[in-house]
């Protein structure tokens, strides 16, 4: 005799072959593990930083020039201004005036660098992220995040950044290595203009390079998170009990209900008026209570066994039971226990019970 038996070999296996489920990703991010690429934020925060000093490159300048000459011709000659009052005068002009230079670009720098995080992670809060974990101190472990492929990685994208940099600055520099010697021709508010064009230049064009490196690896970054969230099919097969309950212990208490709702049929077949029979596959029994309901409702039903028991209990307590093929397949087939019977088997059923009733009287 031989025995053949067929194992799934994968249900043993802790391979991560699939895709994370809604409750492991909820948990995930409970954590503070989100698919955001931080290339995309400073891309784009080196951008909006050097359009705006393009734009209120000016204003900025200005002011910070109408300061200085301020502080020269009010301060600088004063030596008695070293006392508390001056001192604190002095302090307060120098905070309005850092405001009102630095504050627009800081705010919509602020606004740009908060909305770009928004639209990769959305509202997020969890302190789980700063919790102290012993596995941070193992020396093994930071090791292997040292030579791992994430900082490989990460090598790559530093190298990336240096070079493209480094090769705008280059190019600038050559483009414009005659004009620099000519700047000791003129003043100092058009070197620095000069200066200011050819920084903000730079860090604009280096910004859009870091965007286009940002795309690239903001499909790194969802591919390393789609990898690290799959789970092994014993994974979902666990996360499922707990989530659904155990199938065995679940069936287990829908027979118990199935059970119970037979005991309650049963213990109301002795209220019937009148059994209708197949007369051996079906049992239907009926009740009639102008009180309660303004037709006739079934109070119990089976097939086969069940309709057995439902004859053997009529007639231990006198119940009478009346065949009819027709009627008692239709009862079983359209109307439930505890509902009514519909309209169109009003006169069969008021013709049996009509019969029920001139035997008992």
């Amino acid at each position: 005799m031989s025995l053949n038996l067929i194992i799934n070999l994968q249900l043993f296996s802790e391979e991560k072959t699939e895709k994370a489920t809604p409750k492991r990703r909820r948990e995930a991010r409970e954590k503070g593990q989100v698919l955001q690429s931080k290339e995309i934020n400073s891309a784009i925060i080196i951008i909006v930083s050097f359009a705006c000093l393009k734009i209120l490159g000016g204003y900025m300048f200005n002011h910070l020039l109408s300061f200085s000459n301020n502080f020269y011709e009010d301060y600088f000659p004063n030596l008695d201004i070293f006392n508390t009052k001056d001192i604190n005068i002095l302090m307060m002009r120098l905070t309005s005036i850092i405001v009102i230079i630095v504050g627009p670009l800081t705010a919509i720098i602020l606004l740009f660098g908060v909305s770009t995080s928004y639209l990769q992670v959305g509202f997020l809060f969890t302190t789980k992220a700063l919790e102290f974990k012993l596995s941070r101190l193992n020396p093994i472990e930071g090791f292997k995040r040292i030579i791992s492929k994430r900082s490989l990685v990460e090598l790559v994208k530093s190298l990336f950044k240096i070079i493209v940099v480094g090769y705008l600055i280059y190019v600038y520099a050559i483009k414009e290595v005659y004009n620099i010697f000519k700047l000791m021709e003129l003043n100092i508010e058009s070197i620095a203009t000069y200066i200011g064009n050819i920084v903000v230049n730079v860090g604009i064009r280096s910004g859009i390079a870091l965007l286009v490196l940002a795309i690239f690896d903001y499909g790194y970054q969802w591919w390393d998170y789609e990898k690290n969230l799959k789970m092994s099919k014993q994974e979902i097969k666990e996360e499922f009990k707990q989530t659904e309950g155990n199938p065995q212990i679940k069936s287990k208490i829908r027979e118990k209900q199935r059970q119970m709702a037979m005991r309650r049929m049963m213990q109301d077949v002795p209220k019937a008026d009148v059994i209708i029979t197949n007369p051996t596959h079906f049992a239907i029994a009926l009740k009639y209570d102008k009180d309660m309901y303004g037709a006739p409702y079934v109070l119990a039903k089976g097939a086969d066994l069940i309709a057995k028991n439902i004859k053997d209990i009529a007639k231990k307590h006198g119940i009478p039971t009346v065949e009819n093929k027709p009627l008692a397949q239709t009862l079983y087939n359209t109307v439930e226990i505890g509902q009514i019977i519909p309209e169109e088997l009003y006169q069969a059923v008021a013709e049996v019970l009509a019969y029920v009733y001139s035997l008992r009287y």
